[in-house]
């Protein structure tokens, strides 16, 4: 399994995010300087799922780890949801590989915001991630937001769940945005939409 190397801040600000451990909090300058950086992978062949997010925010950008901004409603919903046996932290990427479990986006320019993504970005994303998929070969790759997935994938009336669309041997799962801006699911509302996808894969 492979785990790309974090970008130079972590080790710039005293934050070696190749290592577990908790980071420094980054200043609100660093945070605006990480505009347009790239955020590794979290991703190794076989696994169970590929979660895809929009794009890398701000500040985990820079800091070097996905979903890394406290609050981040991605790791309560992994575990409630019933895919961990605890809650993860930011920085435990070579467990959640363990796990079978995998992180990447669509773009990899982070932004304050999703919305500053252009349509064209998110259907050229497809192609990026079809290619992960080919060369990974998870199970599921679940999309993080029903509105990246109807822009990226040209489905303006697709819902959550299961979807029509393959990505070399994988089968596409859209999940509610975790992001907490996203008002229409309470934390317990996409704890339960994660639940639903941990149950397709684990039936029984």
């Amino acid at each position: 399994m492979r785990r790309a190397r974090a970008p130079a801040y972590g080790r710039i600000a005293g934050v070696d995010a190749q290592r577990p451990g908790p980071f420094r909090r980054p200043t609100p300058q660093e945070v605006a300087a990480a505009a347009g950086r790239g955020l590794a992978d979290v991703i190794g062949p076989g696994l169970r799922v590929l979660f895809c997010g929009f794009n890398p925010g701000l500040y985990s950008a820079a800091v070097g780890l996905p979903f890394a901004r406290r609050g981040s409603r991605f790791w309560p919903a992994l575990h409630g949801g019933g895919f961990t046996d605890r809650e993860l932290r930011p920085w435990e990427s070579d467990e959640l590989l363990r796990q079978g479990l995998g992180i990447t986006s669509l773009s990899n320019r982070a932004t304050a915001r999703a919305d500053e993504l252009t349509s064209a970005e998110l259907v050229a994303g497809v192609t990026g991630l079809a290619v992960k998929a080919e060369r990974y070969r998870p199970r599921w790759v679940a999309i993080l937001g029903v509105t990246a997935y109807r822009i990226a994938f040209v489905r303006p009336k697709a819902g959550l769940g299961p979807q029509p669309d393959r990505l070399g041997p994988a089968r596409v799962w859209v999940l509610p945005n975790p992001s907490g801006l996203n008002a229409h699911f309470p934390l317990p509302a996409l704890t339960a939409e994660f639940a639903r996808l941990r149950r397709e894969l684990d039936p029984g």
